[in-house]
């Protein structure tokens, strides 16, 4: 058991008879004194595949499932399918591509540290790193003399994802990026 405060983001619980997969978590704090704090978590349901949102109270006790991660890799897709390989056995996960639409954002031929995590021997998620390298594959040039300021512009992606990095970044620079708030952290190594 663990309070509705504790679960993040990839946990699996198990409520109301069913074994659900938390996909996002939205935290709201009510301005009346004395009021909870709620959590409004989306789901998605191991054994029907569907999307559930519920929410709790911060001190509401939830039923955790214990996962297994594996290490794998990207290996390819075909068609709205994406298949992930097993990094030991070699053994293929296949996802729905809409299953993963979030973190296919952050996913390239070369990520480090992929996981894919199991209940109940069902394939339910994805688990990634917590920061990745990418290279820029399109941003305004970089403007002389700019310095570290809170100054940004956009920088796309080849896998969609767009964020907002300093102005002295520039097109096919690789860049660090944490995946849990989607911003630029600093140029790669």
């Amino acid at each position: 058991m663990a309070k509705a405060s504790d679960v993040k983001r990839n946990m699996a619980v198990e409520h109301n008879g069913k074994l659900l997969v938390v996909k996002n978590i939205e935290v709201s704090s009510p301005s009346a004194r004395g009021a909870a704090t709620l959590y409004k978590m989306r789901f998605t349901d191991v054994q029907a595949g569907s999307k559930v949102e519920q929410t709790f109270k911060g001190d509401d006790q939830l039923t955790l499932v214990d996962l297994t991660k594996r290490a794998a890799t990207y290996s390819y897709e075909e068609g709205d399918t994406v298949i992930f390989m097993d990094s030991e056995d070699y053994s293929q996960y296949t996802f729905n591509r809409e299953d993963i639409e979030d973190e296919l954002l952050f996913i390239t031929d070369d990520i480090q540290d992929l996981k894919v995590v199991i209940a109940d021997e069902k394939v339910v998620g994805l688990e990634l790193p917590q920061s990745v390298e990418m290279v820029i594959e399109q941003t305004d040039p970089s403007i002389k003399g700019a310095s570290a300021t809170a100054r940004t512009k956009p920088a796309e992606f080849s896998t969609g994802l767009t964020i907002q990095v300093p102005e002295y970044i520039s097109t096919g620079e690789k860049v660090k990026i944490n995946v849990e708030e989607k911003k630029f952290m600093s140029r790669a190594d």
